[in-house]
């Protein structure tokens, strides 16, 4: 017999060999229905894997995050076999699941796959999914392994299996497809109801430009075929607030090839939109007794050496700049903290300084692949609202707070309602990957859970997350659609100091390290203007709307006193312009409406003689008759709250 300690700490006796979706069917037959996969001490598994020994058991359904990534997994193994079966000969990279759905990256040979292609694909995964083909977990040796796909012809396989540990590689079986796959899957295929392949792209394989090109699927399924029709609403609610959609309407930003991919050119009113939020936290950081710095586009490979961003960061990295100077180079600028790193040993330190702030609105460059690209989300040259606190270690905790209150204030600002909040720590499998000594990694990750549960953040924790020089905080926001944006993040940091020799004289006149906490409220300028875009569908708040006022006389009659309006707010600093088309009223009102202008002020005859404006406001209708005045004064007082958030 063995002990099976469930979520409420209960605890039930099995047979050894017992599986998750059998402890389900003992509880309940409708829970056992529902069971997807299990999370046996802290590792999903298979529902149908044998348990030997004592465990504790967390039963997964569609309401777990992890019993979705199960749904989706096993739907690209569904794809996949369909694939297979239409377009024989085909050969399979990877199929993962995403945050919502999963996608296969496949060589199809010559068959080259297009977007009425899908609906094919749909059909026979749906025909594959009903017939409840059991998935179906096999250990094998590698030597084994290595030949079933060598008869397969599956280079792509293949290579994956030379680089695996023989005794640790397994297979997974469904229908007539087989994967090498560690899984976790589904019980079987007729827990995927509805299926929805949702686009085509190209993927090189493992991300190398320099490899072969395969065709990525992307597609999400669900239990049930409401679920789906709900999502494909959502996913045209999405598509209307596209960032690169509304971007290009409303004139914020744009991309040039000749410039260069992945690289946005600001258009005069997305420049004053950015303008506004920087100054905004700028405002914000004075307070909170930030300085501010300036730091250059390039600095020399050897900083980035001492940083460890050269060995870790590299592949992300532009190329190294060399100049005529045998042996001397520089690297477009991937992070900014090396730089602040070495402003703060421009000088020597005492304990009575610390804490030191050094904030910048720093641009920095990373090389991202060309298929990864995405308008503002996703981009090769970005602007991090960038700061660097230096403190003594009985400081980190308190400054951590001060940070987390910036951030708060922040969202509440720009109306995010809903956030998540994730530490992010260090993968205990893959060492290689961080710098630094074990000791430091667990003060830093002891000082950021302390933290989060001081300040009542109920947090979840993530493995393998973390910044390759220490554990971050990190707030995932939800839009006004229920999408989910990582944006703010907070970071603590015992190597970078140590790696530029950093130090501050204590009260004991000896020399301390201090520790480094990174972080960046908006993340960067680019990715959060793209969030805000979708999340408010470009009917930005008041105080940041390019316009934020629209003028609109009746006829050419009342341009003047429209100028006289104009004049009044321009002097209230309001943000207006009129329009002096000679079009109706009501197709000035309608394109203002388009143009997502806040306020609408209406002149006519009337208003120029009791020296008013009839006000409308966008989305809401009349507001009435307001004199200048009063008008400004609402407008001033809806910019105000947020300065005083």
């Amino acid at each position: 017999m063995i002990n099976i300690t469930l979520p409420d700490n209960s605890v039930r006796q099995y047979d050894a060999g017992i599986t998750a979706i059998e402890i389900a069917k003992s509880i309940s037959e409708g829970l056992a229905r529902n069971v997807l996969s299990a999370k046996v001490n802290g590792v999903v598994w298979d529902a149908t894997r044998r348990i030997f020994e004592d465990a504790n058991i967390q039963l997964l359904t569609w309401n777990d995050p992890e019993g979705k990534a199960t749904m989706w997994h096993s739907s690209a193994h569904l794809m996949a076999e369909a694939i297979e079966q239409l377009y024989p000969g085909s050969k399979f990279g990877i199929g993962p699941d995403i945050e919502n759905g999963f996608y296969y990256d496949i060589d199809t040979g010559d068959k080259v796959l297009t977007e009425s292609d899908l609906v094919e694909i749909e059909k026979r995964m749906l025909q594959l999914s009903r017939e409840k083909q059991e998935f179906k977990r096999e250990n094998i040796s590698k030597d084994d392994a290595l030949k079933l796909f060598t008869e397969k012809g599956d280079d792509y396989k293949i290579e994956l299996i030379s680089e695996l540990t023989d005794g640790e590689i397994t297979l997974y079986k469904s229908g007539t497809f087989t994967d090498l796959c560690r899984g976790p899957h589904l019980p079987d295929t007729s827990f995927i109801k509805a299926i929805k392949l949702t686009s085509i792209a190209g993927a090189y394989w493992r991300g190398d430009e320099k490899r072969k090109q395969l065709t990525r699927v992307y597609g999400i399924t669900f239990p049930k075929a409401k679920e789906l029709e709900e999502y494909l609403v959502l996913l045209e609610e999405a598509k209307k607030r596209d960032h690169r959609k509304l971007g290009k309407e409303l004139e914020l930003f744009t991309f040039s090839q000749r410039v260069g991919a992945g690289l946005p050119l600001w258009l005069p009113k997305g420049a004053e939109l950015r303008e506004r939020l920087e100054q905004y936290l700028k405002k914000v950081q004075k307070e909170a007794g930030y300085q501010p710095v300036i730091t250059p586009h390039i600095g020399n490979v050897n900083l980035y050496k001492t940083s460890g961003h050269f060995d870790k960061y590299g592949a992300d990295s532009f190329r190294p700049i060399t100049t005529p100077v045998e042996g001397e180079a520089f690297f477009l600028k991937p992070m900014n903290c090396p730089h602040h790193c070495e402003i703060y040993s421009s000088k020597p330190h005492s304990y009575k300084d610390l804490p030191v702030r050094y904030a910048e609105f720093g641009t920095v460059y990373r090389y991202e692949q060309s298929g990864e690209l995405h308008g503002l989300t996703r981009v090769r040259g970005f602007t991090q609202d960038d700061a660097h606190i230096f403190c003594m270690p009985d400081q980190i905790k308190s400054e951590f707070k001060a940070v987390i209150k910036i951030v708060m204030r922040i969202f509440k600002a720009l109306d995010f309602k809903e956030f998540i909040t994730q530490i992010s720590l260090r993968d205990p499998n893959n060492p290689d990957k961080y710098i630094g000594s074990d000791e430091n990694w667990n003060k830093a990750e002891n000082a950021i859970k302390e933290v989060a549960e001081e300040e009542g953040l109920d947090a979840i924790t993530v493995l393998g997350e973390a910044a390759f020089y220490g554990p971050k905080m990190d707030f995932m926001v939800k839009d006004a659609i229920g999408r989910k944006w990582q944006l703010g993040t907070i970071q603590v940091d015992y190597n970078l100091p140590e790696r530029f020799d950093l130090t501050y004289t204590g009260s004991d006149n000896e020399k301390h390290r201090p520790v480094m906490i990174h972080r960046a409220p908006f993340g960067s300028m680019e990715r959060f203007v793209a969030v805000l875009i979708e999340h408010c569908a470009g009917k930005f708040p008041l105080w940041l709307a390019p316009e934020q006022v629209i003028i609109l006389p009746i006829s050419e009659k009342y341009q003047k006193y429209a100028e006289k309006v104009l004049q009044f707010l321009q002097n209230s600093d309001i943000r207006g312009l009129i329009d002096e088309r000679s079009e109706k009223t009501g197709r000035k009102i309608r394109d203002a409406e388009l143009k997502k202008i806040p306020y609408m002020l209406i002149v006519g005859e009337k208003e120029e003689l009791d020296n008013q404006v009839s006000v409308r406001k966008q989305g809401d209708g009349d507001l009435g008759s307001f004199s200048m005045e009063a008008f400004a004064e609402l407008i001033q007082n809806e910019v105000r709250k947020v300065n005083n958030v």
